[in-house]
């Protein structure tokens, strides 16, 4: 997912999105150890995603807090 993408969502979405990647993720390292995955790279890039997320939200997050 790319980082523009990301910016244009509002908050909520972000958490959803977020929560839909860590269910990701854990159905992927589920697959890895039951030697199911065919691609292990996903995993990475999942986790990517989901800092890039996190980064965001916090970033709204810090910036409301100046504002007030």
């Amino acid at each position: 997912m790319k980082i523009n993408k990301i910016n244009e969502m509002s908050s909520p979405e972000l958490e959803k999105e977020l929560g839909e990647l860590k269910t990701e993720l854990f159905k992927l390292r589920f697959s890895l150890a039951t030697n199911g995955l065919d691609n292990p790279l996903k995993i990475k890039e999942v986790k990517k995603d989901i800092a890039r997320i996190n980064t965001v939200l916090r970033q709204r997050e810090l910036a409301e807090k100046k504002d007030a």
